[in-house]
Order: structure tokens, then C-alpha cells, then sequence
């Protein structure tokens, strides 16, 4: 590609000062363009050469914009997703993909039918513990793999007022949370035979769920239980998998979140590390010889998402994250939310 992507960037909150603005500069094959503001014009003191605009059709008109980015509230992902797909542009949606797997087809027949390339924002496939996780399964140092827990855990006894404890559609840590861990459990392991669910609220002042704990089930394959809770004032594992030959767990949580909250860049040198303290512990056995100690968290590297989205528009690469991945995830929300509303285990149905 012989001239970087013209980006335009839908939402300058949380999501869109924290986990794209600086992702997308940090990116050469990119330019950062246009950003839709609307309260305020804030975004200007960080990328002065950047043109912000509180009107969401200039975006869609300008013809120098090659790549949206949607990074509003989940409740609105789709409507503006289908607008921007309309306008001729390649898209990248916020996770979760849309609020509905109906809204998610409509999204993926639209982009087939425009000839665009349309992802999601699935940056946690690219966290150095996960990314660590996933080379030790596909190296299969731990043998067959029979059980996984992933977890999300943190102590916040306060709900907090922002829309994601709205209780509006696409709200809760079910889809701001828990589409991450679906992800990751679709990316390793497959779709699932079957999911069980217990989605709920757990703090008194809570309009939307912030609990939830899902065992996903596969036929000959593992037992994998999904979780987070907001009361966990002592937190366990990241992750925890056991496998016929040995079992890792992993404590801690990828560095890149809270370094992007403190205004730092991936520019930074040794970007996405962990300190040695925090690298997981394998207790294993290869080729009749056992092994113990730590292994080193591979280096996060969200900028790694958007150079396989700018390949994947160029036609060098295959698209990391499929749309068609990111529906499967909101798919598991749909029957998760239905196996806990009526206390059963469902069968998973496209």
C-alpha cells in the first residue's frame, strides 16, 4: 500500500481515546483523519492535526476516509456500522459486534454485498497472557487440554452510572466483558456443543448484570468455565488450564490497558511486557521428561489488530478477526442470557 489508511473515528470516549486513537497513530500503514465528538472538541489537544467534528455525515461524505472505526456505546454499534458500510467505507466495530446475532448477519451480508472489509475489535486476542496461553496449547506442551478457567475478576463494590450499567439492550459485563473471554474460548478451542449460564446482578445498586459465570461444553473436548464478578477482593487465576500432561496458571492482567489509561503509547520501547513476578508457572511432562518453573509472558501488541485489518484491505493477508467470529460470540451472549433465565443447559444453535 503505497499511501497509509485514512481513518475516521466514531466516539471520543473511554473506548475511543484509550484503546484506538493512540493504537491507530502508533500504526504507520494509518492516519488518524477524522474523529465524530460530539460533547466536546477535546480530542484536538491530543491530535491537533486531527479534524473533529460533532456531525457523524461528514465523516460519511468525505471521500478521503477509507477506514471507520465505531467506538460508541455497543448499543448504537450497529446502526452505525450499517450506516458507514453504506457509505462505501471498510469498517472496524467496538466489541461486542452488535447487541443481536440477527443485527450481526445483516452487518456481515452488507459488507459481502459492498465489497468491504468489516471487523471487530477484539484486542484481547492479542494481551501477551493470552497470546502466551494460545502458543502453549498449539505447541500442545500440556497434551490434550481437559479443563479451562478463564476469569476476569476485580473488587469494585460501587455499579457506577455510565451506560454500561444502563440496563439498556447490549449493556452489563455479559457483553462488555464476557464477549472478550467468549472470544478467546472460541479462538482456542471451537464452537461449543453446549453452554450453561448464570447471568445476574450481584451489587444492590446494579441495573444491568455484573456476574456472570458459563460453562462452555465440547464433545470429546474441554470443560471450559467462563467468570467474572466485580466483589473479588482477592483474585485468582487469569487463567487455568489442565491438560493430560501437565496443567499453567497465570495471575495478573496484560499491562497494555492501564499503560494506555496513563497516556503512554505503543511507540514506548519494550511496549506490552510483563515483569518476570507476573509470568505464569507450567508444571508439565514432554516427551517423558518433566518440566516446572515459569515461562515468559510473550509481549502484548494491540497495534498488531490494526496492521492484520490494513493488510487484510490491502489483500496481503487473511483478516484476523472475522466478522463471523465476532457473531458466534454474540450468539453465545443470546443463549447464555436464555440458559440463565431458565436455569438449563442449552444446546448451541447457529
Amino acid at each position: 500500500m503505497d499511501k497509509p489508511l485514512r481513518i475516521g473515528l466514531i466516539g471520543y470516549g473511554f473506548a475511543g481515546r484509550t484503546f484506538h486513537a493512540p493504537v491507530i497513530t502508533a500504526v504507520p500503514e494509518l492516519k488518524l483523519n477524522k474523529i465524530v465528538q460530539r460533547k466536546s472538541q477535546t480530542a484536538r489537544q491530543r491530535y491537533p492535526w486531527v479534524e473533529v467534528t460533532d456531525d457523524v455525515q461528514e465523516l460519511y461524505d468525505d471521500d478521503r476516509i477509507d477506514l471507520v472505526v465505531v467506538a460508541t456505546p455497543s448499543t448504537d454499534h450497529y446502526s452505525f456500522a450499517r450506516d458507514a458500510l453504506r457509505a462505501g467505507k471498510h469498517v472496524v466495530v467496538e466489541k461486542p459486534f452488535t447487541v443481536t446475532s440477527r443485527e450481526a448477519d445483516e452487518l456481515i451480508a452488507l459488507a459481502r454485498e459492498q465489497g468491504k472489509v468489516l471487523s471487530v475489535y477484539h484486542n484481547r486476542r492479542w494481551d501477551g497472557d493470552f497470546r502466551t496461553v494460545r502458543e502453549i496449547v498449539s505447541r500442545g506442551l500440556l497434551g490434550t487440554i481437559v479443563e479451562a478457567d478463564f476469569c476476569w475478576e476485580s473488587y469494585r463494590p460501587g455499579a457506577g452510572t455510565n451506560w454500561r450499567n444502563s440496563g439498556a439492550p447490549g449493556s452489563g459485563v455479559f457483553y462488555d466483558l464476557g464477549v472478550h473471554l467468549l472470544d478467546q474460548a472460541l479462538t482456542l478451542f471451537g464452537t461449543p456443543s453446549s453452554i450453561r449460564a448464570d447471568v445476574r446482578k450481584i451489587r444492590k445498586e446494579a441495573r444491568a448484570d455484573d456476574y456472570f459465570e458459563v460453562v462452555l461444553g465440547y464433545e470429546d473436548g474441554p470443560r471450559v468455565r467462563l467468570r467474572s464478578s466485580p466483589l473479588v477482593r482477592r483474585q485468582g487465576p487469569r487463567y487455568t488450564l489442565h491438560g493430560t500432561n501437565g496443567s499453567f496458571v497465570k495471575y495478573g492482567t496484560d499491562p497494555q490497558e492501564q499503560a494506555l489509561i496513563r497516556g503512554e503509547t505503543p511507540e514506548r520501547p519494550n511496549w506490552g511486557t510483563e515483569p518476570e513476578e507476573l509470568w505464569g508457572t507450567i508444571d508439565t511432562t514432554v516427551n517423558g521428561l518433566r518440566y516446572t518453573g515459569r515461562v515468559e509472558t510473550l509481549p502484548g501488541s494491540y497495534p498488531a489488530y490494526y496492521r492484520n485489518v490494513s493488510d487484510a484491505i490491502a489483500g496481503w493477508k487473511e483478516l484476523e478477526v472475522k466478522p463471523v467470529q465476532a457473531r458466534m460470540a454474540i450468539r453465545l451472549i443470546e443463549l447464555g442470557i436464555l440458559s440463565s433465565s431458565e436455569r438449563r443447559t442449552l444446546e448451541v444453535t447457529p
